[in-house]
């Protein structure tokens, strides 16, 4: 069978011996011949696995015992709703750089005042605000990382003396940071950590118990941490790919990955630029190594282009309906292979 290239903004492409493992655990789990979506959560065998899924999210983050590591469900727009609930007793600031971020402040405005230190709506989100800062009088800061829809990514991240919240959901682990540097950390993991299913939290417990307000039992930080994330079934064969996942990223390392990242991304938007039938459709500083956003400048070809790539079984191409053309994600587990394979399209139909 010939290999797709699957450019997916998500879920999204992972590691050939991830799905191989996920695979085989479905007919045989740790060696008790169930598969693993029929075996108990509180098992010896997959409470060991929610065990090294979160110890390895410490190793690899390099973060100490004040942080608490979570496997929740409810995708990372839970979490516009969780972190606000739990952190904001009067009023916080966030950074407006897309939808996702749109979509948190939204949420956020039911606990307390937010003031929209930045955005960047006014060009439809097409490069990231730099000329703003960070109050001490603020509950926290909230910002987005990387950008799937429009292709931006904070490629430096603002000092804050209140605590920063970051939603990595789409490029989680696909660089070196330093994690110590943010209180609260959360990410969807079917973008660049593994199947559709759950979601991370990261957080320093030292800036939970801070507001006043009654907490549902299942919305409240405590509740997952106190039982390990397992309070209500966890979704089982989500946390193993992602386990899966964290042990390939673990055995590369951040650095290697970011290279290899970085290469990818370089070859793609050296392609944008040169080629003059295409242009980018952000701000250069501000372009995303995961997501590349792109448009034909004569768009009555962009069908004949989406026929091309389906001809050189490139998949996932489309542009989203917010800026239409094209997007390319490139997450970790992209061969720079099909990187070259979309680069030669683009070559061809210039």
């Amino acid at each position: 069978m010939k290999q797709i290239h699957n450019f997916s903004a998500g879920p999204a492409i992972l590691p050939q011996e991830v799905i191989q493992n996920c695979s085989d655990a479905l007919h045989n789990f740790s060696g008790t011949n169930l598969s693993l979506i029929e075996v108990s959560h509180r098992s010896k065998e997959f409470v060991a696995v929610m065990d090294e899924a979160q110890s390895l999210v410490k190793k690899i983050m390099n973060i100490g015992e004040d942080y608490e590591v979570m496997y929740l469900q409810g995708g990372a727009s839970s979490q516009f709703l969780m972190v606000a609930m739990n952190l904001l007793e009067t009023k916080a600031a966030y950074l407006n750089t897309g939808t996702w971020s749109t979509k948190a402040i939204k949420e956020a405005k039911h606990f307390g005042q937010i003031d929209e230190l930045a955005s960047s709506a006014d060009k439809n989100f097409n490069y990231i605000p730099k000329d703003y800062k960070i109050g001490s009088d603020y509950d926290y800061f909230h910002c987005t990382s990387n950008n799937t829809i429009f292709g931006t990514q904070l490629h430096t991240f603002p000092t804050s003396s209140v605590p920063v919240i970051c939603d990595m959901s789409s490029d989680i682990f696909s660089r070196q940071i330093d994690f110590s540097s943010f209180d609260l950390i959360y990410a969807g993991a079917q973008k660049n950590m593994g199947p559709a299913g759950t979601t991370l939290v990261v957080v320093k417990k030292e800036i939970l118990n801070s507001v006043s307000r009654y907490i549902p039992t299942m919305l409240d930080y405590n509740t997952h941490i106190d039982k390990g994330s397992m309070f209500n079934t966890p979704s089982v064969f989500a946390v193993y790919g992602c386990l899966q996942t964290l042990k390939w990223i673990d055995n590369q390392g951040l650095e290697q990955i970011e290279n290899y990242n970085n290469q990818k991304a370089d070859l793609l938007y050296s392609e944008i630029d040169q080629n003059d039938m295409f242009e980018g459709t952000t701000a250069r500083e501000d372009r995303s190594k995961m997501n590349a956003t792109f448009v034909l400048k004569d768009d009555s070809l962009n069908a004949s282009f989406l026929d091309a790539c389906s001809e050189a079984k490139i998949s996932g191409i489309k542009g989203h309906r917010s800026v239409g053309g094209f997007r390319a994600s490139m997450y970790n587990a992209m061969r720079l292979e099909s990187v070259k394979v979309l680069v030669d399209v683009m070559k061809n139909f210039k």
